[in-house]
């Protein structure tokens, strides 16, 4: 048991860079980036949009990579091009190269982070899933690490000025460079489970998780509107850096932690209320910034109750679809429904960036995603539980 700890840990280091470092600490650096090179919100929100849409493609396509390359090549590869991303990010000041750069950047973090996932569910060989449950939650807890890391550096890196972005985007490439070493012992270690074409779902199949695939798609659009703006948003508010550093690395040990509790609970209960619980959990934690601006405890309420649910989002629709449908049928779904989230992710950051613009009022355009992550709560009480259904047979 030892041995498959350390490797979920050394596997963790690609969820820090996939997400931690690549996604979310974009909201530590839009601030500075925005102001030192004069941007709207509808283009700070497009370098999301743009991480979105690359994400997309690299979720439709991570089943075929690993399956020409190996799970564990494939892992790496997009583990190598994330870090690359994020130091020639560095590099430039065009608007339209930056955008370039977040959307192979959202590939190939997509690439890393859903083939670590697959490693790190293959650790355990034993069909156990409270043991398989806790070291993938080993696994995406290193998502509130990257975070974690980030809120320490970037602060102290932007100490001498919003012209010191560039440097920023460095700092995060050789913290996830960092990591590489035991990654690549732990995506070594991994005896990759035997693999196939991944098979797309029948329209019967499809049916049985459709709230779940609408909901998640809603969640994704909610919660990275929150991550994206958050900052922004506490800056506009009159936060202090030393406020705002405290926030983010609340947010980020809260989310590291929460994770490994989350997968206990939501197997305990109906899979078709885990996701809705999950959803208005992360709603309720972006309102106290909003409802409350001037409170600084209303920002840490925010940041435990968003960092402590947010990362619980993968966990509940992966149990919806192991217990919604057969085993061969999971790799498919739980593909299928990665697109909806990524989709999800790909079009909000735009859209509150357009209506911050618009009202000239960061926190008109922030409203977006309590709105969206209520809906996504509501839509997913809709799923039915897999008791309530006819079993799915199928013919060969």
């Amino acid at each position: 048991m030892r041995r498959e700890v350390i490797t979920a840990l050394g596997l963790s280091g690609g969820a820090a860079v996939a997400l931690g470092l690549s996604r979310f600490s974009y909201g530590l650096l839009l601030p500075p980036m925005r102001a030192d090179l004069g941007w709207t919100y509808v283009e700070a929100g497009a370098m999301n949009t743009a991480n979105g849409a690359g994400y997309i493609v690299g979720a439709l396509v991570a089943a075929w990579i690993a399956y020409r390359w190996g799970m564990a090549r494939a892992f790496l590869l997009g583990f190598a091009v994330s870090v690359v991303i994020l130091l020639v990010t560095a590099t430039t000041t065009d608007v339209f190269a930056l955008i370039a750069l977040r959307t192979i950047g959202g590939g190939s973090t997509a690439l890393t982070f859903i083939l670590g996932a697959g490693l790190a569910s293959a650790i355990c060989p034993a069909q156990d899933p409270r043991r398989r449950g806790t070291l993938v939650g080993l696994y995406v807890a290193g998502v509130g690490v990257g975070i974690l890391l980030a809120g320490v550096a970037i602060p102290i890196v932007l100490g001498s000025g919003v012209q010191q972005w560039p440097e920023g985007w460095i700092v995060l490439g050789l913290i996830g460079a960092a990591c590489l070493p035991a990654a690549w012992w732990a995506a070594r270690s991994v005896r990759e489970p035997a693999g196939g074409r991944i098979a797309l779902l029948g329209g019967r199949e499809f049916r049985r998780i459709a709230p779940t695939f609408i909901g998640y798609g809603l969640f994704g659009a909610g919660y990275v509107g929150y991550m994206t703006f958050i900052i922004a948003l506490l800056q506009e508010q009159g936060r202090s850096s030393g406020q705002v550093i405290w926030f983010w690395s609340v947010l980020g040990l809260v989310s590291a932690v929460a994770t490994l509790l989350w997968g206990k609970l939501l197997g305990a209960i109906r899979e078709s209320r885990g996701p809705s619980m999950v959803f208005a959990t992360v709603m309720l934690g972006t309102l106290p910034v909003l409802v409350f601006p001037t409170s600084p405890a209303a920002m840490f309420l925010s940041a435990i109750l968003f960092g402590g649910s947010f990362l619980a989002g993968p966990t509940a629709i992966t149990i919806v679809a192991q217990r919604q449908l057969p085993v061969s049928s999971w790799t498919a779904a739980i593909a299928l429904l990665t697109v909806a989230f990524a989709f999800g992710q790909a079009v909000s950051p735009m859209l509150a960036g357009a209506i911050s613009d618009a009202t000239g009022n960061i926190s008109a355009g922030f409203w977006v995603s309590p709105v969206l992550l209520a809906a996504a709560a509501g839509v997913n009480l809709m799923q039915r539980p897999a008791a309530d259904r006819e079993p799915i047979v199928r013919r060969i």
